[in-house]
């Protein structure tokens, strides 16, 4: 394993190593397919977007580079920012367009699950979905994908979520019916424990 990660490290491509890992095994490469709500999430733009896989690419990079142990992509308490994605983490102290490491002080931040680019693949344009994260987790993380859905799987009252009541209700149906309780009793909790990120990203304590 370990000549096969010097191997990599040696080519000369233009993403790197960390790149490509991260946009294939973490599927950041489809930040540039997705389009978050404009109304919901007005900050979202090319550069926001760009600077989310740039830290994702960079916090690979160091992992690969410095021989890292694997529990970091998990809990590392480090990133890579400039200034826009510190402001839009809510981080302060970091200035100006350059990316630089930084050490992560506080809980909200750690590790590559809570990356934006991570979190925004894993959402719908207009909310944060527990099932998509809860299956991200399962299939990319763990290497465990749960089977395809039922046919008929009725959606969610979107004009609910949020409102009329939490996400945290209406996904209680998913485990009264025996059928879809075999795999969401596993993907809803991993989902659920990423609610206090938003579908771009950012930290939040509220929602709806």
């Amino acid at each position: 394993a370990g000549a096969q990660v010097n191997r990599m490290l040696a080519e000369p491509e233009a993403e790197g190593p960390g790149g490509n890992l991260a946009g294939q095994g973490l599927e950041v490469r489809k930040l540039d397919a997705i389009k978050p709500d404009p109304q919901k999430f007005p900050t979202w733009g090319p550069e926001l977007r760009d600077d989310l896989k740039t830290e994702t690419r960079l916090f690979f990079d160091a992992i690969l580079r410095d021989n890292r142990n694997i529990s970091d992509f998990i809990d590392g308490r480090y990133t890579f920012l400039n200034e826009r994605l510190a402001k839009h983490y809510g981080i302060e102290g970091v200035t100006g367009p350059a990316f630089r490491r930084v050490e992560l002080t506080t809980p909200e931040r750690g590790g590559v699950l809570s990356h934006g680019s991570v979190l925004a693949v894993s959402s719908y344009p207009t909310r944060t979905s527990v099932v998509i994260r809860g299956k991200y987790i399962l299939q990319n993380i763990l290497g465990t994908p749960p089977p395809p859905p039922p046919p008929d799987v009725p959606q969610l009252d979107e004009q609910a979520v949020g409102t009329k009541m939490s996400l945290r209700k209406q996904m209680e149906s998913h485990r009264t019916n025996a059928i879809c309780a075999s795999c969401h009793s596993r993907m809803d909790p991993l989902g659920f424990a990423l609610e206090n990120y938003d579908a771009i990203g950012r930290w939040r304590t509220m929602d709806g």
